[in-house]
């Protein structure tokens, strides 16, 4: 079986593919497209996987010089990425989202229009689709994605409720004691977790030093901060703060050990990082990213939370007092178990065990199509 996944940009749209490729194992021939300059680059080959490149652009609404090169770009992926596709000659290309899955795809299915045998299948794991995946649809066998994916809609019969596969790490946590003494931490206190997605959040990590400095941590609880590899180095002299209970790292590749010590997450609201809240069942405050193209993390975090999984607070309200009172009030009432079973009830039992069976649905129809 050989498998094309494209698709780059953010973890969240490399993490899943990652996940899907990891569970292929030996079985598959994987290789990754993406572009050379962003977050794939690095990532892609860490994980073990071959990365191609295609030239690609974000896809702009009405006419500009920028959109023209945009298209001009696009164009150069798409020759790109038909060559490519015509010497790998894949049985399936699966985009995971981001601008460049756009050329892979197109050029997909100018491939399979021109006699090869080839499945195309989308993974929308947000509760709204962006403008990549929306356009993307309609060139695609299947879309798979969580249940509460409002882009279910849009997509109508081609989506297929999957669930969103994470590492499989997260299968099997490490020992609370373990995870806690390799991350420095104290296995007897409550750990609060906070991070910002793949490349961190500065104005999280900014609250985190106002929280503290103002010592707002509640007694018995620490702090895990992931702070992105842009803050990690700054803010490792949180840790010297009197009493400050904070350990901080740039980066974690592996998240096991941070979700085994865990009590509560208070994070961005990327779809990759909530399927893995949901995956081990972890209670979160939830801020979503408001820059984020059709504010789709604001839609996911209120996914969860009206599920019962999450609080949800906008960037804008959001300051050291706004935690204080948001901890508070989970810790008087005790929600956090029950948020934790709420974020566990939103996942499929077996997410990459469902794909890997579409993936073997979708080649052999397409192979007897032709």
């Amino acid at each position: 079986m050989r498998v094309i996944f494209a698709g780059g940009g953010t973890g969240g749209h490399l993490y899943p593919a990652i996940a899907i490729a990891d569970a292929l194992g030996k079985s598959a021939e994987i290789t990754f497209i993406g572009t050379a300059d962003r977050l794939e680059a690095q990532i892609v080959p860490a994980a073990g996987y071959r990365l191609l490149t295609v030239t690609a652009a974000p896809l702009q609404r009405g006419p500009s010089l920028g959109s023209l090169r945009g298209l001009a770009a696009n164009v150069g992926g798409v020759t790109a990425a038909m060559r490519l596709i015509g010497e790998l000659r894949p049985d399936i290309v699966i985009a995971t989202g981001g601008y460049v899955s756009v050329p892979v795809v197109v050029a997909a299915r100018i491939r399979r229009w021109l006699g090869m045998p080839v499945a195309l299948a989308l993974l929308e794991p947000n509760a709204l689709a962006g403008l990549s995946n929306t356009l993307l649809a309609p060139l695609v066998d299947e879309v798979w994605g969580a249940a509460f994916a409002r882009a279910r809609g849009s997509m109508r019969a081609r989506f297929v409720v999957t669930g969103v596969p994470v590492r499989s790490a997260l299968a099997a946590l490490p020992s609370r004691e373990a995870a806690a003494r390799r991350l420095g931490l104290d296995p007897s206190l409550r750990t609060v977790l906070v991070l910002g997605g793949s490349q961190g959040a500065r104005s999280l990590n900014e609250l985190v030093v106002a929280f503290l400095s103002a010592s707002l941590l509640p007694s018995g609880w620490q702090v895990l901060l992931v702070a992105g590899e842009r803050d990690g180095a700054r803010l490792e002299g949180l840790t010297a703060h009197p009493g400050a209970a904070v350990r901080v790292v740039g980066y974690l590749p592996e998240m096991a050990d941070a979700y085994a010590v865990a009590d509560l997450a208070v994070a961005r609201a990327g779809a990759s990082t909530l399927a893995e809240f949901v995956a081990v069942g972890l209670p979160s405050i939830l801020v979503p990213y408001p820059y984020a193209a059709r504010d789709h993390q604001m839609a996911n975090a209120r996914a969860l939370a009206s599920a019962g999984a999450a609080v949800v607070v906008e960037d804008a309200q959001f300051d050291a007092p706004r935690l204080a009172r948001e901890f508070a009030a989970l810790l008087e009432a005790d929600r956090l178990q029950t948020m934790g079973s709420a974020a566990r009830s939103l996942g499929r039992a077996d997410p990459t065990g469902l794909i890997l069976a579409r993936i073997e649905a979708l080649i052999k129809r397409s192979k007897a199509s032709i």
